[in-house]
């Protein structure tokens, strides 16, 4: 009998759209979508080859997100917990959303606004996601979180030391003579910086590595160094002795920096050698590292976020502020000391005010802690972009907050620990089918998302319009706001949202129809910041750190290795291209491993909580240091967040991510 034949597959067609993920690349992406029976369905994913910044390929977590767009345990229609502890159910949007509003409602009217907490991370980068902060501002205002976990303290720094926390051009690394890669990973947290790299070293530049793990940057590099972990001022400081000792410094650096004249006092308390055995570091290794960046010409420093996220994280930034202005690297093409980019900067956004209008906030590095022992108690709660219980310190304490607290609504589009936890999940779009205006905060493009291809029906095959399927978040917080009374605020559609976002960029011949033809840049940016050598601080001029950071997290006999779980090629925070599976590894330096053998399974401890891991040997990780991926989900076992305590960094709302002291102890 000959089989049956398959109906045709209508042409494919290409369509472009913009990731809007956690990452500083914000890529062009193109999909192929092929359409089947009038279903289209995306078959592959590629980079934009005539972007600037995306030059035709896409990073390893976006190139394999067909298999999350696809995934058997997408959220496809709103689920409702009837009982604490019981299942999710799927129930529909206007049941859902009529029980939100009731619940919300009542808790304000009995607790205040304040009993309500609105959380939103970076899960997505969509200007568009502002509109919750305008709906519980306008319902309330209610309680927010304040602070950044992953790059408060550095932005912090530079707000203080330079009035900004901006970057030169990405481009401008064309100019430089040296690129210092301070803590910088670009295999892993920014792929799209590679070929500015290595276009810049096939020009000349000399690059030099500095990070207490030896990533795969070290191939780029003609220097890596390798100091104890959170000892990167005293690299800084040695750097900057080396360059007094020399007459490599800007003469005319006291016009144009305060605190000049305290900054060199504290530099100069150390000889170089001295510097560095506090970094543990060679002294001829620092040297030469000052070397290379005070003597060659324009030198940049590009600063992972990584060095924020130790309590002593935005007294680490500043050291290297310092040293930037001081050899004479600020205001000149190839300089600068490039920490983030102002993605924000661009868009109408001052109809949100933050922490300044909000009865109360929480510390995002100590939400659990806060949030579980708040008074008046949080009764309700909406999470939005973010995963708290996998991606805070202290997840357990994350969990039994969220656990404890009345009514908890959580917008995702997959299952995760914040959700499992949930009373109400409400399925919004991936990037795929997202339709929104972004910055990005690794160069100055922005860029505008179009849906590629329509969400899934819900469960009963209704369309997404009707009572199933995913919705954009605009439309979900829309249909809230009408139930609580504030429609008014929220009323528009996408695009005139955009519209609304994009007003000021209009004036400049950058707005979304300028977007729509391609990637434009940021109108407001420089190419190169301060070239005057004034700086919008109080003082006019960059201030200079003057007193000496806290000394770095301490390991003691009992527990004698620092937890660094860091980005991994394999996810975006706690989004794995491939789940995981087995048991999370950890690598430690063969010496460390407290007879472990490699392969071996081991608990791994901290003060507050431990894991079960594998064991792997590396020689060339410190003998100080225990490394891991970071990303992993509680209810998998493999959450290192589980083990890390929920402190402030010294400035800026960061989390000590790597000031965590852990033991191995073998099984």
């Amino acid at each position: 009998m000959t089989p049956p034949v398959p109906p045709a597959a209508d042409a494919a067609e290409v369509r472009s759209t913009a990731c809007n993920r956690d990452c500083p690349d914000a890529c062009v992406i193109l999909a192929t979508v092929e359409s089947q029976d009038g279903v289209e369905r995306v078959t592959s994913l590629r980079g934009d080859p005539d972007d600037p910044v995306t030059k035709g390929f896409l990073c390893e977590r976006t190139s394999r997100f067909l298999g999350r767009q696809y995934a058997a345990d997408r959220f496809t229609s709103p689920m409702v917990r009837r009982a604490k502890g019981g299942p999710l159910e799927p129930i529909g949007w206007d049941e859902a959303l009529d029980l939100a509003a009731r619940r919300l409602r009542t808790i304000r009217d009995e607790s205040g606004p304040e009993a309500i907490l609105h959380y939103v991370s970076g899960g997505s980068l969509g200007i568009l996601k502002a509109a919750a902060s305008l709906l519980f501002e306008r319902f309330g205002p209610v309680t927010i979180k304040r602070g950044d976990i992953c790059s408060g303290a550095g932005e912090a720094a530079q707000e203080q030391d330079f009035g900004v926390s901006e970057s030169h051009d990405l481009f401008d690394l064309a100019h430089s003579a040296t690129i210092v890669l301070w803590g910088k990973n670009p295999h892993v947290t920014g792929v799209h910086l590679l070929p500015v790299l290595r276009q810049a070293r096939e020009a000349g530049a000399v690059l030099v590595g500095i990070d207490p793990i030896r990533t795969r940057a070290a191939e780029l590099c003609d220097l890596f160094l390798q100091p104890r972990p959170g000892a990167d001022a005293a690299v800084a400081f040695g750097m900057a002795r080396w360059a007094f000792d020399h007459d490599a410094n800007d003469a005319k650096a006291p016009d144009y920096c305060e605190n000049h004249a305290a900054y060199r006092a504290l530099v100069e308390g150390h000889t170089v050698e001295q510097w560095a055995a506090q970094a543990d570091v060679p002294s001829a290794d620092l040297e030469r590292a000052a070397e290379l960046y005070a003597t060659r010409g324009a030198a940049n420093i590009q600063v992972g976020w990584g060095l924020g996220r130790r309590g002593n994280g935005s007294a680490t930034v500043r050291a290297l502020d310092a040293l930037g202005a001081v050899t004479g690297n600020l205001g000149v093409p190839g300089g600068g000391v490039s920490y983030y980019f102002g993605r924000r900067t661009a868009f109408d956004l001052d109809f949100i005010g933050g922490v300044d209008v909000a009865p109360r906030s929480f510390p995002e590095s100590r939400l659990g802690p806060e949030w579980l022992g708040a008074d008046p108690p949080v009764r309700a709660a909406w999470i939005t972009a973010g995963n708290p219980v996998a991606m805070l310190p202290e997840s357990d304490t994350v969990a039994a907050a969220v656990e404890g607290t009345e009514f908890v609504v959580v917008v995702d589009t997959h299952p995760t620990d914040t959700t499992d936890r949930a009373d109400l999940v409400l399925p919004t779009l991936t990037l795929l089918e997202d339709d929104d205006v972004l910055g990005a905060y690794g160069h100055h493009l922005l860029r505008e998302s179009r849906a590629v291809v329509a969400p899934p029906a819900g469960p009963s095959g209704a369309a997404p319009s009707a009572a199933g399927g995913p919705r954009h978040e605009l439309t979900i917080l829309q249909g809230l706001a009408e139930r609580l009374g504030v429609g008014a605020e929220l009323a528009g559609s996408v695009d005139d949202w955009k519209r609304r976002v994009t007003a000021t960029l209009d004036g400049a011949g950058a707005g979304l129809e300028a977007m729509r033809a391609g990637p434009v840049r940021n109108p407001f940016a420089v190419t190169c910041l301060f070239a005057d050598r004034s700086f919008p601080t109080p003082s006019g001029k960059a201030c200079l750190i003057d007193v000496l950071p806290a000394d770095p997290a301490a390991t003691d006999a009992e527990y004698p290795l620092l937890l660094l779980a860091t980005s991994t090629s394999k996810a975006q925070s706690s989004q794995w291209s491939v789940a995981p599976s087995g048991l999370p590894e950890v690598t430690v330096h063969p010496e460390s491993s407290a007879g472990a053998d490699p392969g071996g399974r081991a608990r791994l401890q901290s003060r507050v909580g431990a894991l079960e891991v594998v064991v792997r040997h590396d020689a060339g990780v410190r003998r100080d240091v225990a490394l891991m991926a970071k990303g992993g989900m509680l209810r998998d076992g493999r959450c290192a967040n589980q083990l890390v305590r929920a402190r402030e960094t010294d400035a800026g709302g960061g989390a000590c991510f790597y000031d965590e002291a852990v033991r191995l102890a073998p099984l």
